[in-house]
């Protein structure tokens, strides 16, 4: 399998789940803000340029974090992705689709206001800048609030949700704010990322 991505970025989650199932794979560095890297590989794969993208052994391409968890838990279950029984299962698949429509989008407006706004003022691109900040934030707190459960986000047995989880709430000041809000859950995202199943894959993304 071949993956798109880059250090700091989504990718990071879908590598802890590719080495949880103990699958081989090619990392590509790719991604928008990298010209000099494989932008045309990327593009040909993912004409929006999103990263992760994965392409499959057979040449299926998945893009979306959550849908490439979502995959990898159904198609390697082994790994133990996503929790056995069925009610924390369907609690973590509402947790990986609320990071994925909420918080993932809220962060893409706060990178790049511009994109969100016709006026070509610096203060007003900042405006929106603020406004998706203090929205992704309210969104962390009401996940911590609805996920934040023992079982579904274990440092013993961390899963898809956890990954994605401590990986996107690294973005837009978001560990910040809930060190204050949500102090319990910023404790656990800390607890996580010394998990044997992610500090792996978080060192090697900070030191690239």
């Amino acid at each position: 399998m071949q993956l798109f991505g880059s250090p700091g970025s989504g990718s990071a989650a879908v590598e802890m789940a590719l080495r949880a199932a103990g699958l081989s794979y090619q990392l590509v560095r790719a991604s928008s803000w990298e010209p000099e890297r494989d932008q045309a590989g990327l593009r040909e794969a993912n004409p929006l340029l999103q990263i992760p993208t994965l392409v499959l052994d057979d040449g299926t391409v998945l893009s979306e974090s959550a849908a490439i968890l979502i995959h990898l838990a159904l198609a390697y279950p082994a790994a133990a992705l996503l929790p056995a029984d069925p009610s924390d299962r369907a609690l973590a698949l509402r947790g990986l689709v609320f990071i994925a429509s909420n918080c993932y989008a809220a962060v893409s407006v706060s990178d790049h206001p511009e994109r969100w706004t016709t006026s070509r003022a610096v203060t007003a691109r900042e405006k929106v800048r603020e406004a998706a900040r203090a929205q992704l934030h309210r969104h962390w707190e009401i996940f911590a609030d609805l996920f934040d459960r023992p079982r579904l986000l274990s440092p013993r047995n961390p899963g898809a949700l956890a990954f994605l989880a401590v990986v996107v709430s690294q973005w837009s000041g978001a560990r910040a704010h809930l060190e204050r809000a949500r102090p319990a859950f910023h404790q656990r995202l800390l607890q996580l990322e010394r998990s044997r199943r992610l500090s792996a894959v978080l060192r090697e993304h900070r030191g690239a």
